[in-house]
């Protein structure tokens, strides 16, 4: 975890669809032309977890950081492998990650024939979807229905030696192979000891008015770990084999891109996803950069090369083991990721940034009462606060990111602002608070990404 325990997020979610799209006839039509779905705040009165009892946004913020504390070691230092019994597998490490069902953003869709509600969760840090099925042998609790198979008309396991299956790093069967049974069966397990295992499959899955058949995803029997009530499972939109993108691949042009609301915008107010040409990021103000290729591939890769504050460039570094600067302008040097919450940057550059944002905010500096952000202001009024905070400018290769003060400091308590840029001796991570009002968009078929300042509550 980052030094300090100061490794936090939230899940920004969704719960998506994962298509074979060698096996059967897509809606060309209706991907073509782009869709785009509704994702819903945790908080929300549209959501199954809304609580109009619940504590003030101070509080829920707090909350939403606490839910998140194990995030970067689940999502950025697993421990995750697949554990299959196959005469030709054994267990092997394995890239793919998960996330627990504890996110701030939510999406409803339905699955199976006759269709059923499902709530989930998802991340552009994830790639396999699934959701607890019954019958459950062990599952965490959770407030939507549980999804049953046996009254899915159109469910299906997915065989051994099947290319999804494959997928999974290696062609790998389930227990049951020695009891003559031809089922795939997939296993992760984290450092945080949260877990899911079951079976490989395919079904339909209906989001709004448009039927995707063939789906693949996990039906887990087995889960338990640290996953919230308020969904069933998750989806991962990273850039994995098996994730929603790479399987709708070429039929959305490679292309999505979403709008995500501030946190502290109205409960009945939405964020965006779109996918295809709805997903296309354009227009006068956009800046884009370049995705680089690393691995593991589940990931988004951006190069940063540095960070103004004001007028004042402070160039992006790392300290190597030997505790001197080194610069840290490699390529793909932080992952942009729409399910953690702070941004996470390496602790000696961490400190200079800080350094250079109290010599530039005119107002009185605290602790946080917390302490888990590292640089405070007390003011009674925002506009006493945020009016002397500078323009922070994430430089990123090609691409100037000009964040508003809302992207860079939380007000935490009535008269407490916090900087939401925190140390880590892990990866750096561009997290969705930066992003917020942004049209973040994807295209990768051309290798970039795209941003657009854009107020996204009138998406």
């Amino acid at each position: 975890m980052a030094v300090n325990h100061l490794s936090f997020c939230l899940s920004v979610v969704l719960f998506g669809c994962l298509i074979m799209l060698n096996d059967f006839s897509l809606p060309t039509e209706a991907l073509t032309r782009g869709f785009i779905i509704d994702l819903i705040q945790r908080d929300s009165p549209f959501s199954p977890a809304y609580n109009p009892l619940a504590a003030d946004n101070f509080d829920r913020l707090r909350s939403a950081f606490g839910r998140s504390f194990s995030r970067v070691d689940r999502l950025y230092k697993p421990t995750t492998l697949l554990s299959f019994s196959s005469s030709s597998s054994s267990s092997i490490p394995i890239q793919s990650k998960i996330i627990p069902s504890e996110g701030e953003y939510l999406m409803n869709v339905s699955l199976g024939t006759p269709p059923v509600p499902v709530l989930g969760i998802a991340d552009t840090g994830s790639d396999l979807m699934w959701t607890q099925c019954k019958p459950c042998t062990q599952c965490f609790k959770q407030n939507p229905p549980m999804f049953n198979p046996n009254k899915s008309s159109t469910y299906r396991n997915i065989a051994c030696e099947s290319k999804p299956c494959s997928e999974l790093l290696e062609s790998s069967c389930d227990a049951a192979a020695e009891r003559g049974g031809d089922t795939c069966e997939y296993r992760y397990s984290y450092g945080d000891h949260s877990f899911t295992k079951g079976n490989l499959a395919s079904d339909t899955l209906t989001i709004g008015s448009t039927s995707l058949p063939k789906i693949i995803f996990g039906c887990g029997r087995e889960n338990g770990g640290t996953f919230d009530e308020s969904g069933s499972g998750l989806i991962g939109l990273g850039g994995g084999p098996l994730s929603l993108v790479s399987q709708l691949g070429k039929s959305i042009g490679g292309k999505f891109s979403y709008c995500l609301v501030p946190l502290t915008s109205e409960p009945y107010v939405t964020s965006k996803i779109s996918f295809g040409r709805a997903g296309i990021v354009s227009g006068p103000s956009v800046v884009s950069t370049p995705l680089v290729a690393k691995e593991p591939n589940t990931f988004y890769y951006l190069t940063l090369e540095a960070i103004s504050v004001g007028k004042k460039r402070l160039v992006y570094y790392h300290e190597n083991h030997n505790q001197s600067k080194a610069l840290a302008g490699n390529e793909g040097n932080i992952i942009i990721d729409s399910g953690t919450t702070l941004t996470f940057l390496p602790v000696g550059f961490h400190d200079d940034l800080v350094s250079a944002l109290a010599e530039a905010v005119d107002a009185e500096r605290v602790s946080d009462p917390k302490g888990v952000l590292s640089l405070c202001f007390r003011a009674e009024k925002e506009s006493e606060s945020l009016a002397s905070a500078p323009i922070i400018t994430a430089h990123f290769s090609g691409a100037d990111v000009v964040l508003q003060p809302m992207n860079t400091f939380a007000k935490v308590e009535d008269d407490l602002f916090c900087f939401t840029m925190i140390p880590s001796n892990d990866v750096a991570i561009f997290g969705n608070l930066a992003q917020m009002n942004f049209l973040v968009g994807y295209d990768l078929e051309s290798g970039i990404v795209s941003f657009k300042p854009t107020d996204c509550t009138n998406m």
